[in-house]
């Protein structure tokens, strides 16, 4: 079974060399420190940022330089800093090429919700509607199961939707699944030491074992 860093390491293997990739708040901020060497990629952030590095260093905090979700970053040479307005131009004008989000469900369909719970305030949306309906690439980073025990992979989601059939790729602390042609997560490869049954258990949706499914590796 994977942890945070554990999900945010998978999911960097899905980063490609020359990637304008944005990376939601949550689990998805950890994936700037496990890109892979050898690879060239700009990461962009809504608040207006193109070039985050890794996390810093404890003691080396800059509290001036922050993400969208006002945690303290790093800029690597080149990099730029610039007013919202330009960077939602970027993300509307389909510049950003993969966005990693976070999620509290996600349907078979591959619809997702991940900005408000009924009858909890919240802050606002964020930069997420827009990028849902701009990305040319989703994937989330997500816990499969909530603190109930219940799943989050859905046959359909219960809480307000972000964005309607974008989702393409999951990767939980269980297994990482792709949203099938016609519905379903398909189980592409499981975390080390969690079973296909076990996976079953905790998938509310429809899920799909149509081959041999390898154990993941780094």
């Amino acid at each position: 079974m994977l942890d945070k860093n554990g999900i945010a390491r998978r999911i960097a293997q899905e980063v490609k060399d020359g990637m304008y990739v944005n990376l939601g708040i949550g689990i998805p901020t950890l994936v700037a420190n496990y890109i892979p060497e050898g690879i060239r990629v700009v990461l962009q952030s809504e608040n207006g940022i193109l070039g985050m590095g890794p996390f810093p260093v404890m003691g080396k905090e800059d509290a001036d330089l922050i993400n969208a979700g006002k945690q303290t970053i790093t800029l690597l040479n080149g990099s730029s800093i610039f007013d919202s307005a330009m960077s939602f131009g970027m993300i509307r004008a389909q510049k950003v090429d993969l966005t990693i989000l976070g999620a509290m469900e996600v349907s078979e369909q591959g619809d997702i919700a991940n900005w408000k719970i009924p009858g909890k305030m919240v802050k606002g949306m964020g930069g997420a509607m827009d990028l849902v309906a701009s990305a040319k690439h989703i994937i989330v980073a997500m816990q499969q199961v909530n603190k109930a025990g219940q799943s989050k992979l859905l046959p359909r989601c219960a809480l307000p939707l972000t964005g309607v059939r974008c989702v393409k790729k999951i990767v939980t602390e269980l297994g990482v699944y792709e949203i099938a042609e016609g519905g379903g997560f398909r189980l592409l490869e499981r975390a080390p030491g969690v079973s296909v049954d076990y996976i079953r258990a905790s998938t509310a949706g429809t899920l799909i074992v149509d081959h041999e499914v390898c154990e993941m590796h780094d």
